[in-house]
This record gives C-alpha cells, sequence and structure tokens, in this order.
C-alpha cells in the first residue's frame, strides 16, 4: 500500500511537471487563437468599429452582407478564382512530376528551379510578373506583338482579363509544393505495377488512367482540398496587384475584409463577412470529404 501511493505521488508530480511545461503553450494558443476567434464571433453580431464601445446589433450585419452587392460580387469572383486556379495548378503540378518521375535528364536541377518560386517572397514575385503584364511597355506584350499579335491582352488593366491574370501568377508560383508531393506520392506506387501493366499490354495513358491516377488519388484529394481552402482565403496577390480592381473584377472576400475592415474601421461588419467566409469553407470541405468517397483509392491491404 505505502509503495502504491508512493508511486502515485511520483506520477502526479510528473504530471503536474508536464503541465506547467505546457501551460505557456496553452497561454499563447488560448491569447493569440481562441481568443481573437471568440471575439471576433462576439464583434460580427455588434457595430464595433474601433472607436467607440460595440454595441449588440444581432444577425443585422449578415443581412446587411446578403444584400451587399460588393460582398457577393467578391464571392462570385472567389469561386470563379477557385475553378480556375485549382484546377490549373492540380494539372500542371502532376504533369510535370510525371515528367521529372520519369527520368528527365537534370531532374534535380529542375526541382528545384521550379520550386523556388514557393519559397519566393510574394513581394518579389508581384513586383516582376506587374512588370512584365504590363500592357505597353511590359515583356509579354512586347514579344507577342514582335510575333504579329496587333491587339494583345491588357491583362492586370482589364477587368476582363485580370482574375485570370492573377490566377496565372498564383499557378506559377505556387505549383511548385504540388509537384513535390505528387513526386513524393509517384515514389510510393511499385514499379513492379507498371511492369504488369506493360505485359497486359498497357502503354502511356493506360497506365496512367488505371495505376498512377488511382494510387495517386489520396494526394491528389490531400492538394485539392488544401487549394480549394487556399484559393478562398488568397489576398496577397489581389492586394499587391490589382488592389481588388480594375472595378472590383478581382476583389474577393478576404480583400472585401481587409477593406471593411482596415479601410472602413466596420470591425463588425468586417467579423460578419469573415464568418461567413469561414463557414463556406467549411462547407466545400465538408463537401469534398463526403463525394471522395466515390473516387479516392485507399489500400486497406
Amino acid at each position: 500500500m505505502v509503495e502504491r501511493r508512493g508511486m502515485t505521488a511520483v506520477r502526479r508530480k510528473e504530471m503536474l511537471a508536464g503541465y506547467l511545461f505546457l501551460l505557456p503553450s496553452f497561454a499563447g494558443f488560448f491569447v493569440f487563437v481562441i481568443y481573437p476567434i471568440l471575439y471576433g464571433l462576439y464583434l460580427s453580431f455588434t457595430n464595433g468599429d474601433g472607436f467607440n464601445a460595440p454595441q449588440w446589433i444581432g444577425l443585422a450585419n449578415y443581412q446587411r452582407l446578403f444584400k451587399d452587392a460588393l460582398v457577393l460580387k467578391s464571392l462570385h469572383n472567389n469561386f470563379l478564382y477557385t475553378l480556375l486556379y485549382v484546377p490549373a495548378n492540380l494539372a500542371l503540378s502532376l504533369l510535370v512530376a510525371v515528367c521529372l518521375h520519369s527520368g528527365l535528364r537534370g531532374g534535380r536541377l529542375y526541382k528545384t528551379v521550379l520550386f523556388f518560386p514557393y519559397i519566393t517572397s510574394s513581394i518579389a514575385i508581384t513586383t516582376i510578373w506587374k512588370q512584365l503584364m504590363m500592357p505597353k511597355s511590359g515583356l509579354i506584350n512586347t514579344m507577342l506583338r514582335a510575333m504579329g499579335m496587333m491587339n494583345p491582352p491588357q491583362w492586370l488593366s482589364a477587368s476582363s482579363s485580370a482574375l485570370g491574370s492573377i490566377v496565372i501568377v498564383a499557378v506559377w508560383a505556387g505549383f511548385g509544393f504540388n509537384m513535390v508531393v505528387f513526386l513524393a506520392g509517384l515514389q510510393g506506387i511499385s514499379p513492379e505495377l507498371y511492369e504488369a501493366g506493360r505485359i497486359d499490354g498497357a502503354t502511356g495513358w493506360k497506365l496512367f488512367r488505371h495505376i498512377t491516377f488511382p494510387l495517386l488519388s489520396p494526394t491528389t484529394f490531400f492538394l485539392l482540398t488544401m487549394g480549394v481552402i487556399s484559393s478562398f482565403k488568397v489576398f496577397d496577390f489581389i492586394f499587391q496587384l490589382t488592389h481588388g480592381g480594375p472595378g472590383n473584377a478581382t476583389t474577393v472576400l478576404v480583400y472585401r475584409i481587409y477593406h471593411e475592415g482596415i479601410g472602413n474601421m466596420r470591425f463588425g461588419y468586417a467579423s460578419a463577412i469573415a464568418y461567413t467566409l469561414f463557414v463556406i469553407i467549411l462547407l466545400v470541405t465538408l463537401m469534398q470529404f463526403v463525394l471522395q468517397k466515390k473516387w479516392v483509392y485507399y489500400d486497406e491491404s
């Protein structure tokens, strides 16, 4: 009995010491994560402006945002950006990963060069691309005119092409990460499966369709989910390239949150938009998890 009591006391002291070591991390997590989340939720039901004490107004902010033409336009742009960015990013990164995995000469150099934009500052990226996409003096349009195109795209300066131009920049900057993840997935596929497929007469597209893509589907699902989430949170490229213009053609929900909260000091309304965005991302992610059961292959062996 004495030994058991002694062991219990020692365990309690060890648990107490462990909790004390964890306390700074938990305190920081609560102060910098949990508290802002809860306070932001509270603000979304108030008219907080940063100057006066917030006053409770219930669902007025949420009712307002569903009638706000700029918010609805931002939501439309968000979905359009997602539909353009995510498939392009996945397709390009998968294509490059397959090419590099096939034993392309100089593969290590290509991997480094293609991954480099992902770790480069977005400010440097947007500065370069902004110069390249200048309508009159940009390198891209200069080359297009030299090839005989009389009226090259206006890129970031036209409302019809601005969002697509940002998608091009975002894909160029971000597909390196997806490429590395796809490469890791490809290296996990046994070469014996391809040998068996070739014995059965499968080549090229059939090998990709019946072996590569099914076995890469968990990797694809992960990148698809992360890509959709990141596309709904896009802000830096839009802020640095177009500031939501021209004519709100590139305004998205996160930029709307920034404009309402920082620009107009409407913290309550900005918080309501932020939590609406959270619900949208949550629903889209849950929908992906439901649909993945129909196309994602999991090896249960």
